[in-house]
């Protein structure tokens, strides 16, 4: 059963209730509050804030008045927050399906790279085919036993329950192209996993007859016999396809479902839980590229000469695991974004300290279904566009991942500073240093305390971040002014904390503005001229796309810019040390990941100094 062209939000509550029933539905659903729609006047008074480190005065003027003009009573801005509210009271969620639509579905842009983050996990202490399907094992069998389609007890944030409706539909999703726009498919019941290795499919059932799970031998004995199969048949790169731009792989995927055998195949990977990928081991890199390297196989598989034909990108669940050792997760996150991916994640990894205590039993496994395809003149042609494409986007993304170790979150917790908000400030520094300017910059803040609530912004820079920036490199604030400078610092913290905070309440900027527009739209409206503005431009020309996806273990997440002119910060705090990885686009002479890898650690280590010098 497939349910597609069904509204996000409907579909989850449809498969909550086939897979777990009206108990887990409660647990997903009723414990948490609808998302409030946030005041008009409050969203249009952040925003004007948030253009002041941003633009010259003179522009300010100018925007003022199109933001007063459309806030005034009755105006234009009261009429579409009318209508947001109308549609909030018949909904579950009044953003996150328009959300999804608009950031996700109707983008064209390839899902390597722009769009699929990586979860990249430390290296495991092997080096052969062994130690990768003796590792590859534990991934399907721990996420079947630690998720059980969805049965992951409720989260909490601050003390109040989060939503949980998106684990279940992390399983047997798959994003489907299409030329216009893609859709999302969320198939019920399904029994089997993909695995790929040497760019070939195979079906592999992870259930017995009797409905039990598959024991962790019986996976293991299934994945050895995958690994002598796909020795035998030619090599075709299918999954390239996928890393397409998204009208060129709908156009090449509607030709390659009018033949059966390749619809069937492409059938059985969108309706698999998910997919293992069992990658060829790498060219050996010093140590020090090492965690970049990794961090980049997971993200896109290396290349066509390398791993990339092992995936396939439009599936929401990708477990990659490497002979070298190198493993981690790739997801499409249209269905959903880091912290719940992280938060399985975390249940996997906890799973696999545990041993299996189920005996193994004495039936005859059949064999693994290898996924044939019928691959024409056209299909062949798709393939080499494809192929020259991703490698013309890889060789164009700068990865750096690197680990700092010099402190972690506990420092600026002893100093009564958020370690995220000490974060996005030494981030605004270091941007600064090298650019001499400030940038818009969002921060990932959940929405999962709502029903169906899945992502907002938290903006930087502020002004309190801009005193404080300009202040740290004034060279007349001298040694003996370090009071100042830390004044300033915590202002710029508290500030960035305040602003999290009204993010976590429903309170942030960016998905109401997006509201707005799009209810001006759906009411056959023109755009409203706000929305026109250059200023408005510039602020959501997001040069820093930040984001702090905290685990319980030594994990990196990384991801591509959202502008060509721009950087991806993601980091994962420890109790000692952070984790970063920053990406940029070596087509953009002006951004270099290393460059600001580098001054990001010597920033951190000024700021450090700066804390210790006042104790």
């Amino acid at each position: 059963m497939i349910l597609r062209k069904i509204p996000p939000i409907t579909c989850r509550v449809l498969l909550s209730r086939v897979l777990s029933g009206p108990s887990q539905e409660l647990c997903f659903s009723s414990s948490v509050p609808v998302q409030p729609v946030p005041p008009l006047s409050l969203t249009l008074q952040g925003y004007l804030r948030a253009l002041e480190p941003l633009i010259p005065g003179e522009e300010l003027i100018h925007t003022r008045k199109k933001v007063h003009s459309f806030g005034e009573e009755g105006g234009l801005g009261q009429q579409l927050q009318e209508g947001l509210e109308r549609r909030a009271k018949h909904s579950n969620n009044w953003i996150s399906d328009w959300w999804v639509q608009w950031a996700y579905l109707e983008s064209r842009q390839p899902l390597p790279v722009h769009s699929s983050p990586a979860i990249s996990l430390p290296k495991r202490d092997f080096s052969d085919w062994r130690g990768q399907l003796l590792l590859a094992t534990l991934c399907p069998f721990n996420c079947l036993k630690g998720a059980d389609l969805g049965r992951l007890p409720v989260e909490y944030m601050r003390g109040q329950p989060l939503c949980m409706e998106l684990f279940p539909l992390l399983f047997s999703s798959c994003r489907i192209p299409g030329r216009k726009h893609d859709a999302i498919a969320h198939h019920i019941r399904a029994r089997h996993i993909t695995v790929v290795r040497n760019f070939q499919f195979f079906q592999l059932e992870v259930y017995n007859s009797d409905g039990t799970r598959m024991t962790e031998s019986q996976i293991h004995a299934q994945l050895l016999r995958i690994r002598a199969e796909s020795w035998k048949t030619d090599k075709e790169p299918m999954g390239i396809l996928t890393s397409e731009h998204r009208h060129t792989w709908g156009q090449a995927y509607n030709r390659l479902l009018k033949d059966k055998l390749n619809k069937d195949s492409v059938r059985a990977i969108e309706k698999g839980l998910f997919t293992l990928c069992l990658d060829s081991p790498v060219l050996r890199v010093s140590d020090e590229k090492y965690s970049s390297r990794m961090a980049a196989q997971i993200l896109h598989g290396g290349g066509t000469y390398s791993n990339s034909g092992n995936r396939w990108f439009d599936k929401t669940l990708q477990f990659v695991v490497g002979e070298d050792g190198s493993w981690g997760i790739l997801y499409e996150q249209a269905t959903a974004e880091g912290p719940p991916i992280a938060t399985l994640l975390d249940h996997i990894l906890q799973y696999c300290k545990k041993p299996d205590p189920k005996k193994t039993p004495l039936v005859p496994l059949r064999m693994p279904k290898k996924l044939y395809f019928h691959i024409d003149r056209e299909i062949k042609r798709d393939i080499e566009h494809a192929k020259q494409n991703l490698d013309i986007l890889i060789n164009d993304l700068d990865i750096r991942c690197f680990n700092f170790r010099r402190f972690g979150k506990e420092l600026p917790k002893r100093h009564n500073l958020s370690p995220n908000a000490f974060i996005q400030v030494a981030l605004q520094l270091a941007y600064y240093k090298v650019h001499n300017e400030v940038c818009a910059t969002c921060d990932i803040a959940s929405q999962r305390m709502f029903r169906g609530g899945r992502t907002d912004y938290i903006r930087s820079p502020t002004n309190q971040t801009l005193k404080f920036v300009l202040a740290f490199q004034d060279p007349s604030v001298s040694v003996r002014n370090m009071e100042i400078k830390l004044e300033l610092l915590r202002d710029a913290v508290e500030t960035y904390v305040a602003l999290t905070d009204q993010a976590l309440r429903g309170q942030a900027i960016d998905r109401h503005l997006l509201g707005l527009k799009l209810q001006a739209i759906e009411e056959g409206r023109s755009v409203p001229s706000l929305f026109m503005d250059t200023a408005y431009g510039l602020a959501t020309h997001w040069k820093l796309r930040t984001g702090q996806v905290p685990a319980n273990t030594d994990s990196v997440m990384c991801f591509g810019p959202l502008v060509p002119d721009g950087y991806a910060v993601c980091y994962n705090p420890q109790s000692d040390h952070v984790h970063f990885s920053i990406t940029a686009f070596n087509c953009c002479e002006e951004t270099q990941a290393e460059t600001l890898a580098a001054v990001l650690h010597s920033t951190l280590c000024q700021l450090q100094e700066l804390l210790q010098s006042t104790v």
